[in-house]
């Protein structure tokens, strides 16, 4: 999150270009939104004893396990000619890499078009619903994605799963009772899919991250480009993410 954030900074002051991040959590972790509550929605001992780490992302949204899954982050100026002003007309833009990446792979995805009014009050979990434009496949949710606007910047990133585990995932979060969340359990198999649900090809992190690199670059129509980090941004990462990002007034601030 840390780097997130710093390359946001980066490229608000012109530092660096857009771009494109894909990343793991070693260990695993749990991001929860910037807007989410922790009390009596997320079980703090529940994810310290399976050995996560909890951190609150700058973006909205749900909460997300990081745990064998691909995550990726876009970092474009509001002002880039590709990039619509609308929030929701830009998500469909960012999802035509996530599209073309899926399609990569031999599956096929496509963007949810949500009926009504999204319930925006109940699940602390991201997977249960889709928001406009997120790949959905045989109409469950594959991907999750949450995006914020700040110093004339656009930072999406989101969660592409490999596998789900969804005793562990539902352990994680506080429910009136067991028999509550046991029927949360079970209806989650309704509404997500992982890429290992969705194909029976053999597919590993590596795969994902070549066939979503290449995704990125067809439906976006750009030339991705390698980019290191040096050891002074470096610095300025650790930093942040000492100062915020492993600090409770951060995470636990609401």
């Amino acid at each position: 999150m840390a780097v997130d954030e710093c390359l946001l900074n980066w490229h608000s002051e012109n530092k660096i270009p857009p771009v494109i991040r894909f990343y793991e959590w070693l260990p695993a972790g749990l991001s929860i939104g910037y807007f989410q509550k922790t009390s009596n929605k997320i079980d703090l001992d529940a994810v310290n004893k399976n050995g996560f780490q909890l951190v609150r992302r700058l973006t909205g949204g749900r909460a997300v396990l990081h745990d064998q899954e691909l995550t990726y982050s876009v970092i474009v100026s509001e002002q880039h000619s590709a990039m619509p002003r609308s929030i929701k007309e830009a998500y469909l833009v960012i999802s035509k890499g996530l599209k073309e990446g899926f399609r990569s792979l031999g599956i096929n995805a496509s963007f949810a078009i949500p009926e009504g009014k999204l319930d925006t009050t109940q699940s602390a979990v991201c997977f249960e619903e889709p928001s406009w434009y997120e790949l959905v496949v045989d109409g469950k949710k594959a991907a999750g994605s949450a995006q914020t606007r700040k110093k004339g910047v656009i930072l999406q990133h989101g969660s592409i799963p490999l596998n789900v585990d969804d005793s562990k995932l539902y352990d994680l979060f506080l429910y009136k009772n067991e028999r509550v969340k046991q029927r949360a359990r079970e209806a989650f198999s309704d509404k997500a899919i992982s890429i290992r649900q969705a194909t029976p090809q053999k597919v590993t992190l590596h795969d994902m991250k070549a066939a979503f690199k290449k995704g990125f670059e067809t439906g976006l129509d750009i030339n991705l480009e390698s980019f290191t980090l040096n050891e002074k941004q470096e610095q300025e990462i650790n930093e942040l993410m000492h100062q915020k990002y492993l600090n409770d007034k951060w995470n636990l601030s609401r």
